[in-house]
């Protein structure tokens, strides 16, 4: 069980409660709202904020949510009966004080410190978001590849170092996650 057993950082609203499952850890200083579903070994750290009020946030698998992010949705209406929920793939590395609102992010993902990702957008797997880059509405980063600028532009290929730093990285963090877990005991 996470450290948020006696925690105010988990609240529901309208009746839902974010959903952790086995090997989470939530920093006490982060705050998630409503339907949020964080799956095996992901972390969120301090002062992240993260509402699924509107709508719906699932982080993956042994993804990490660094200090000062934003996590948010877009509403369900007439004109876009689905809205946007916010997904987050597995083994994804999200730098300090990121914002990502209504996209969605494939696996083996680094979104940059103070990058931003706006509704709708799309990264497909495997690639590496440049320190405060924005990514527009609707946009989609192509696998393989390092995207920096605002707007985000492709730049140049990953390197295989760089593909293979990607699951490292989310690695990196399950074992500081395990570690915070065990101090808590």
């Amino acid at each position: 069980m996470p450290n948020s057993r006696n925690n105010n950082s988990l609240r529901s609203y309208k009746g839902v409660a974010p959903t952790l499952k086995e090997g989470v850890y939530i920093d006490e200083a982060a705050v998630l709202v409503g339907d949020i579903t964080l799956d095996e070994n992901a972390s969120v750290w301090p002062l992240v904020a993260a509402r699924g009020d509107v709508n719906h946030i699932y982080i993956g698998k042994r993804s990490n949510i660094q200090d000062g992010t934003v996590l948010h949705v877009t509403r369900k209406s007439p004109s876009l009966p689905e809205g946007h929920p916010l997904i987050i793939g597995d083994d994804v590395t999200i730098g300090h004080k990121a914002m990502l609102h209504g996209c969605q992010v494939g696996n083996r993902i680094l979104v940059g410190m103070g990058a931003i990702i706006l509704d709708g957008a799309i990264l497909e797997d495997d690639v590496i978001l440049g320190a405060g880059s924005l990514v527009p509405p609707g946009k989609v980063l192509k696998s393989g590849f390092l995207y920096v600028g605002s707007p985000a532009k492709q730049a140049r290929p990953l390197t295989e170092a760089e593909l293979a730093f990607l699951p490292q990285s989310a690695d990196n963090y399950v074992r500081l996650k395990n570690e915070y877990l065990q101090e808590s005991v």
